[in-house]
């Protein structure tokens, strides 16, 4: 279990992100066209997770759009962005920024990734969501940076997730 806050108010989540050197949890989850998106999709390639509550609050859909700028051109890189909200709110989303080529998960049908990364919220107003963290892993498919964001009304560590890509 991880203690974070919401606005100063101390909330749990299920578990602790993997450890940073171990191989990464496998997860299935649902895309946007409603099929099934795998790790293993992504076998050989550094991968950010963008883990958030819901797309639909400014700091969600923030990280989203930063991500989507900074991490997704980079070199043998994706960016999978995932949250617990319909694939439709997903597709929504994107069409009204603009935003072509994000790749959005959601885990909203058994909720097993927040329960394999240890993200899902446990007490507090957002339980059941995912809390906000970022999980880089690297080509080999082992956890290369981990943060769990503290506060979930703050931005996560942009320089420090990027800089674990390089």
């Amino acid at each position: 279990m991880t203690k974070i806050t919401l606005k100063g108010n101390q909330i749990k989540t299920i578990g602790k992100l993997p450890k940073v050197g171990k191989k990464a949890p496998k997860f299935k989850l649902v895309q946007t066209d409603l099929s099934t998106g795998k790790l293993k999709d992504f076998k050989g390639k550094k991968v950010l997770l963008n883990i958030f509550p819901s797309i639909d609050t400014g700091i969600c859909a923030a990280s989203l759009r930063k991500f989507n700028e900074t991490a997704a051109g980079l070199e043998n890189t994706v960016v999978l962005n995932i949250s617990k909200d319909l694939p439709f709110a997903h597709s929504r989303f994107c069409a009204a920024e603009g935003i072509e080529n994000a790749l959005t998960f959601s885990d909203f049908m058994k909720g097993k990734f927040g329960r394999k990364y240890g993200v899902t919220i446990k007490t507090g107003p957002m339980k059941g969501l995912l809390s906000r963290a970022v999980v880089v892993v690297d080509e080999h498919g082992r956890v290369a940076y981990t943060e769990q964001v503290p506060e979930i009304a703050q931005e996560p560590d942009y320089a420090a997730a990027l800089e674990a890509l390089k």
